[in-house]
């Protein structure tokens, strides 16, 4: 959808390119040989071998001329830099929070709240646990439970609202185990679950399970503008609202959240903790001291507080949110039309292939999203990320994998204003060629791995091709 006139289909990007960046080109036997060398694992390649790069959203975004006119105001005194008292502000008007720690990125908030609220024989229930929130959960001895809604289990069912938690589900939990439950998180967007949004109407349910139960309710918001924009255009009743009413509304459910401000906080690095309860203030205060910084820079620069709170004052225009949904949109239904199949309603920051349905051949254990995500960087320099039995499958002791995970995902993500709808056509059409000579793709096994957060280091290795058959005589 045309942001400019609805009557024409052209996706205009709703700003001007002001710096270019070369991208790499490399042949299809530099990459053999890179993938090789990276023990088929994509997180082992170097940035500057990968044409487009797709891995993640988190902090690969291009940052606005008002967000580099900011940095210039950065205040670096190491305590009571007014920096943070601009961030606390913006960050106090969008969710209602009055206590606001900065900390450098996303998984260091995790890592503070799960010291205070996790530990053994606590419960962590989510709509859907992503990888570094469900290690600092485990890692405090807690266990991370999903409770994801019954549509998430279709990736090709049309439902608006896939993110969703199951709220039977997390109520029975709460009559059952509610004195092991410290809280209740939700994530939003759920990027487990595909990048899909989660409703305003399934927030006001966990809400009101937690009013009745007495546990406090966090977000996970690190793609918060993102989710108020579905609700805004999908959910009865929000058609009207803007976008920055809608997350006002959200934030304001929750009694805190922690944010990977790397998302949509539209900055390089950055994030947050903000919560209603001065109780919660001490513990966290000083957690942070000891390990991230001083409660008004937090492990971040002046100039990057300063980048943040602009960043959040940017994030939910709806020029810009509109243009970034279509974007994903267009690149996933250029793969269906290409053939392959991909999780339906497209979210907001990624695309996810369904390789469990493009590989059927190719079983759990032997990850077939890891094959396709080295597929398509051996053939277009593409570079993607696994979100399925390498990342969240669980190892048995004999060896084979336990527990696959639920689904065997490849997450397309797109950065923030860093590319055109060019190169998003080039990744559907090296996509289609996957399409045309998937019989080529083999599984993978693991060489080495790491007790937890494997997929991050791991090395694996190609099966070798099955012999065929010779005919009777």
């Amino acid at each position: 959808m045309n942001p400019i006139d609805r009557r024409f289909k052209t996706i205009i990007e709703p700003f001007k390119i002001k710096m270019a960046e070369p991208i790499p080109f490399t042949t299809r036997r530099e990459r053999a040989a890179l993938l090789k060398r990276a023990g088929y694992n994509l997180f082992n390649l170097p940035a500057d071998k990968v044409t487009v790069d797709l891995l993640t959203d988190s902090g690969t975004g291009a940052m606005s001329v008002e967000q580099w006119a900011a940095l210039l105001r950065g205040d670096e005194a190491y305590a009571g830099a007014t920096s943070f008292r601009r961030l606390e502000d913006v960050v106090r008007r969008l969710t209602g929070f009055r206590h606001v720690l900065p900390v450098h990125q996303g998984r260091a908030a995790e890592k503070l709240l799960f010291s205070v609220f996790g530990g053994p024989g606590t419960v962590i229930p989510n709509n859907s646990h992503f990888d570094t929130t469900r290690a600092h959960v485990e890692t405090s001895g807690a266990e991370a439970l999903d409770l994801p809604a019954p549509q998430s289990r279709n990736t090709q069912s049309i439902h608006p609202f896939k993110g969703d938690m199951d709220l039977a589900a997390l109520e029975r939990l709460l009559k059952r185990e509610g004195h092991r439950i410290p809280l209740v998180t939700a994530t939003v967007t759920n990027n487990s679950a595909g990048g899909q949004p989660v409703s305003m109407g399934n927030l006001k349910g966990i809400r009101r399970l937690c009013t009745r139960y007495g546990k406090p309710f966090f977000l996970d918001a690190a793609r918060f503008a993102e989710n108020a924009y579905f609700i805004k255009t999908r959910e009865r009743g929000y058609a009207h609202k803007s976008v920055r009413a809608i997350a006002e509304e959200m934030f304001r459910l929750a009694d805190g959240c922690w944010i990977s401000a790397k998302k949509d906080g539209m900055v390089n690095i950055g994030g947050l903790l903000a919560f209603t309860s001065a109780k919660l203030l001490a513990p966290l205060r000083n957690l942070l001291i000891l390990n991230e910084g001083f409660t008004t820079y937090g492990g971040m620069a002046g100039r990057d507080l300063e980048a943040l709170a602009q960043g959040l004052t940017e994030v939910t225009g709806e020029d810009y949110l509109r243009y970034r949904a279509a974007t994903v949109a267009y690149l996933g239904r250029g793969l269906e039309t290409a053939g392959v199949p991909v999780l339906k309603p497209f979210g907001g920051h990624a695309v996810y292939v369904d390789a469990r349905a493009f590989l059927p051949a190719i079983p759990p254990w032997q990850f077939p999203g890891q094959a396709f995500a080295a597929a398509l960087y051996l053939e277009g320099g593409i570079r993607a990320v696994e979100i399925g039995s390498l990342m969240f499958g669980r190892r048995s002791s004999g060896g084979q994998e336990e527990t696959p995970a639920r689904q065997e995902l490849v997450r397309l993500a797109l950065p923030r204003r860093v590319y055109t709808q060019a190169h998003v056509d080039y990744c559907i059409e090296v996509a289609a060629l996957l399409a045309r000579e998937r019989r080529r793709i083999r599984g993978l096994r693991i060489v080495t791995e790491a007790p937890i957060l494997r997929h991050f280091t791991a090395r694996l290795a190609p099966l070798p091709a099955p012999r065929k058959r010779r005919k009777a005589l």
